[in-house]
């Protein structure tokens, strides 16, 4: 009599979470939770971010006014020592003025979302 072979054991594939990696909740509420329940702290959150998209806004203002302001004193100039140069000055200096401090605070509005975002996800939270 030829003695039988056992099957190999079965393999089984453990997919849960093992014990010691379960997600224990956080040791404080996410700051997301304080803006969308209107608590103080979240109030405070959302004005810092108003308080630093404004104080770009205004620091882009500023520079915009005190470089292209000073264009009009071109005009006072003396027609002769002035000349085309007014033209140029307001053709080709005054857009890529105004473009770059276009593009310098769009860079910082969306470094200080950024910072918000940062501030406000939950660690937890992948991605």
């Amino acid at each position: 009599m030829a003695e039988q072979q056992q099957p190999p054991p079965r393999r089984e594939v453990v997919t849960g979470v093992p014990r010691g990696a379960r997600r224990r909740p956080p040791a404080h509420a996410p700051a997301r939770s304080e803006i969308s329940e209107q608590t103080t702290l979240g109030a405070t959150y959302v004005r810092a971010l108003m308080r630093s998209q404004l104080r770009a806004g205004l620091g882009a203002l500023a520079v915009l006014v005190l470089v292209l302001g000073l264009l009009p004193l071109g005009f006072l100039l003396p027609r002769a020592a002035s000349g085309p140069l007014v033209w140029v000055a307001l053709g080709l200096g005054a857009y890529p003025v105004m473009w770059l401090i276009a593009r310098w605070y769009v860079a910082r509005a969306e470094r200080n979302e950024a910072d918000f975002t940062g501030l406000v996800a939950d660690p937890a939270d992948p991605g």
